[in-house]
């Protein structure tokens, strides 16, 4: 009994630090726009092939673009809770702009099928702070 004891109080110390190491998707977006203020909601954004392969994805919580010196989230309308920071998002705009209601599709990374298409939101522009 003491070894099953103590064999289970070395597990909870090896997964403890592991545990606190991951951060929430708020958090995550919260440290990633540290130093910067939002502007505006806007309705489409400009994107290149470039910035289309460039997205990165907070889990459950939304997508980002970083465009010039302006970073660009967008909270899906539905279906948010989905996203996975290791899939590959995959876009199909008409013309060069991202827009509203715009559809994208997660990929799993690992086998390869896709999820449900989202809706994107308005674009939520953050600069940097004029304030230090």
């Amino acid at each position: 009994m003491k070894k099953l004891i103590a064999a289970a109080a070395l597990v909870a110390a090896i997964a403890a630090p592991a545990q606190a190491k991951q951060s929430s998707p708020d958090q995550d977006l919260a440290e990633l726009l540290k130093g910067r203020v939002a502007e505006a909601p806007v309705r489409c954004i400009p994107v290149s092939p470039t910035d289309l392969s460039s997205v990165q994805i907070i889990s459950g919580r939304a997508l980002v673009w970083r465009i010039g010196s302006r970073i660009y989230v967008n909270v899906p309308r539905a279906r948010a809770e989905t996203l996975d920071d290791d899939d590959i998002l995959i876009t199909e705009p008409f013309g060069s702009q991202l827009c509203r209601n715009d559809q994208v599709r997660p990929l799993n990374r690992m086998s390869r099928i896709p999820k449900a298409s989202l809706l994107l939101g308005n674009f939520t522009p953050y600069v940097r702070s004029a304030t230090k």
